[in-house]
């Protein structure tokens, strides 16, 4: 049994005295693992960085086999961002989201949606608001989706502000005005179509909000309160904006 494909370098942990086994993620196959023989030296060290995106190729007798991966690299992601820790933890915890993934389950849609994502972290600022929808779509790929597209109370598709955190569905602003204290705000960059003049307020509150749901239905199945890769990403992100007013999801980050 033997495949070839582009792939994401989601993590590599080490095995034995050389090796070490990748998880790698692709469009067809979703998140695989195999083991990469001699992956702890020196030459294959750089390829094995969390966002790179690598050429691989898988080999075993079985399908049900580890098997073994070859890693060529395509684009270091990584070395780009050195100078730059909030996108590195950015790196990382995109790589983190789609470790949550069931092995060998296709998710061709997101596999689309991370390198739409990797690429824009390259060409300008709009990342982090496209950061905030990937783990909306990551949620929904783990069967937790928000919906976002109309008031649970009245319908209506106008003023939706706010976000029920017992259903996940929209509220509007009239709607969750007495019920305003125990509801999360929703940025309207996540219900509508771009995530251009993205305030780092607006950001703060849809962290807030997603982070609401990974815990909730997530982490807190694992026993966890958060994913360390969030928890750093999220203290990059607070550090770069310091010093800006507070807004209602500031804070609570």
């Amino acid at each position: 049994m033997e495949w070839r494909d582009e792939a994401i370098l989601l993590s590599a942990r080490p095995h034995g005295e050389t090796s070490v086994i990748a998880a790698v993620f692709t469009r067809e196959r979703g998140r695989h693992l195999g083991l990469v023989r001699g992956g702890r030296s020196r030459r294959l060290r750089p390829i094995l960085q969390p966002g790179n995106l690598v050429q691989a190729a898988w080999r075993a007798r079985l399908d049900e086999h580890l098997g073994t991966l070859t890693l060529e690299l395509n684009h270091s992601l990584s070395s780009l961002y050195f100078d730059d820790p909030m996108a590195l933890s950015a790196l990382s915890l995109i790589c983190a989201h789609m470790g949550l993934l069931a092995e060998r389950d296709p998710h061709p849609l997101l596999y689309d949606g991370a390198r739409y994502l990797l690429s824009s972290m390259e060409e300008g600022e709009i990342w982090p608001g496209l950061l905030a929808r990937f783990e909306m779509e990551i949620l929904s790929e783990l069967g937790f989706q928000l919906d976002l597209t109309a008031c649970a109370a009245t319908g209506g598709n106008d003023e939706l502000i706010y976000v029920s955190p017992k259903t996940g569905r929209a509220v509007s602003a009239s709607a969750g005005e007495p019920y305003k204290d125990k509801l999360l705000a929703l940025p309207a960059f996540l219900s509508g179509s771009s995530a251009s003049a993205v305030t780092p307020i607006d950001l703060a509150n849809a962290f807030k909000l997603t982070g609401y749901f990974f815990e909730k239905h997530i982490y807190s199945q694992r026993g966890e309160k958060d994913s360390a890769a969030r928890l750093n990403f999220l203290r990059y992100f607070k550090q770069q904006n310091d010093g800006l007013d507070d807004g209602p999801g500031w804070s609570s980050l």
